[in-house]
């Protein structure tokens, strides 16, 4: 029994070992234990399932600035990843934006590239750099793979770890909703909490993006003030789970130096 039991635990032990990425911005390793294929497919069925109840804006104007900003911080995305030899990590990304007519604050972007705006947001934004300060760090959670952390632990604490990838296949709806929630789909669905650690990532990586894309990274602090000063004495759902403090505003402040040397006007 023992010898069975230090037996499972070293293969516990290599799985997490060989399961975990390095951010290539912020050097924090993160565990994925879904595999990338089973994790797109998902997030591509549930974006349509998505989309298909939503009600899409019909204002050219605001469709087309964020459909643009979306391609122009894809495109840095992909040049930062190539410049660091890690295409393959954009592997089976899909690109896609749309504009939800919905008055919530908020934006999310499932794993492989599918992002949703609402036009609740764009009050707050106020403008396209607004726009992509959240477009970057929306787009940042899904490169590095915040979404599939989060649910790789939901359906883990589940079924377990030697049950996780037979689950993923023969419970697609289940596992569907779990993506949802880890994305920040709706918080009708229960949001999965991102770590103050994703928070972070996302903010630091949101903001070489942006720079990356010929975006002012002087205005992301300003966007987060607004977003804060937004909920009044209760935050919008944007920020209901996530840590929102002068903390954010305060590194993000710090990160401007590196940012700017990536920025072009």
């Amino acid at each position: 029994m023992k010898v069975k039991l230090s037996l499972m635990s070293i293969a516990l032990v290599a799985i997490f070992i060989f399961s975990c990425n390095t951010n290539p911005i912020t050097g924090r390793k993160g565990l994925s234990l879904i595999p990338s294929s089973q994790l797109t497919s998902n997030s591509f069925s549930a974006y349509k399932e998505t989309l298909s109840k939503a009600k899409l804006s019909t204002n050219q104007k605001d469709v087309a600035m964020v459909k643009r900003v979306g391609q122009r911080i894809q495109k840095a995305v992909e040049k930062y990843y190539a410049e660091k030899g890690l295409s393959s990590k954009l592997a089976g990304f899909e690109w896609e934006y749309n504009l939800i007519e919905e008055n919530t604050v908020n934006a999310w972007c499932m794993p492989g590239g599918k992002v949703a705006f609402y036009t609740g947001i764009l009050p707050v934004c106020q403008t396209e750099t607004g726009v992509a300060v959240v477009m970057g760090h929306e787009i940042a959670h899904a490169v590095a793979n915040h979404s599939g952390e989060r649910a790789s632990n939901q359906v883990v604490a589940q079924v377990g770890l030697a049950g996780l990838s037979s689950w993923v296949s023969n419970n697609p709806s289940s596992f569907k909703q779990i993506l949802l929630q880890a994305a920040g789909v709706s918080s009708k669905l229960g949001m999965l909490k991102f770590s103050r650690s994703h928070e972070s990532e996302s903010d630091h990586m949101g903001l070489i993006f942006m720079s990356m894309a010929g975006y002012n990274p002087a205005e992301a602090p300003k966007f987060w003030e607004r977003m804060q000063a937004a909920g009044g004495q209760a935050p919008p759902e944007f920020l209901s789970t996530h840590p929102s403090s002068s903390r954010r505003v305060k590194d993000l402040n710090g990160w401007l130096p590196e940012a700017m040397k990536y920025y072009k006007k």
